[in-house]
């Protein structure tokens, strides 16, 4: 029998929770597994059968709530997606408040398990998850600026790395920048949308202009 399948659906949660409650108080490399098991109330054999180890259990953590924040993203987005295909070319924006506010906000109240995930790389699980989530988004804005579905992933990677570059320094900080300043600062980083050129039919977003020397 492998881990999954040992796996008892309320002991995980009993030991997410106390993953969790821990992660309040106590940076992640201070979390031990003895820790996690006298605040779950189970023992260091229950803790294997569910996980490997704590990297393992945040891991698990982070992907359990990007799921469930996916789930509320995609019935929200609907709507919007709807309007996507309607609205006018020169009203589309690929950053708006609409989907950037809950996003935000969601990181903001988990940003210490955020936080912690950033400084231990490595579930590839998130970071799929991560880009569904504006995959969702930014594939049928594109498709409406005429890019090409070949050039699509590119632009996509440019967009989503550059908006996790900005949460990941924001996170750093304990989120103390309002949301809203937030999202500010990521519509002005991000142009309304790609712009056209007769050589490709497509022009990466312009550089921001140097300041004039006095």
């Amino acid at each position: 029998m492998n881990r999954s399948e040992s796996k008892d659906l309320n002991t995980a949660i009993k030991i997410d929770k106390a993953f969790l409650s821990l992660l309040e108080t106590k940076d992640f490399a201070y979390i031990t597994i003895k820790e996690v098991c006298a605040a779950a109330g189970v023992n260091r054999s229950t803790f294997y059968l569910h996980y490997q180890n704590t990297r393992e259990l945040l891991d698990e953590s982070l992907l359990f709530l990007y799921r469930q924040f996916l789930s509320y993203f995609q019935s929200r987005s609907e709507d919007f997606l709807r309007r996507i295909s309607h609205c006018p070319l020169e009203e589309l924006r690929l950053i708006t408040p609409e989907y950037l506010t809950p996003y935000l906000s969601f990181i903001r109240d988990h940003r210490r398990l955020y936080a912690a995930s950033m400084e231990n790389p490595g579930n590839f699980q998130s970071e799929d998850t991560y880009q569904r989530m504006f995959r969702n988004i930014f594939d049928p804005i594109l498709a409406r600026f005429s890019v090409p579905e070949a050039e699509r992933p590119y632009w996509m990677a440019f967009y989503l790395r550059g908006i996790a570059g900005v949460v990941s320094e924001w996170a750093k900080t304990g989120c103390t920048l309002p949301v809203e300043s937030v999202a500010g600062i990521l519509m002005k980083c991000i142009p309304a949308g790609p712009s056209s050129s007769p050589a490709s039919g497509t022009a990466p977003p312009a550089a921001p202009t140097a300041p004039a020397r006095p």
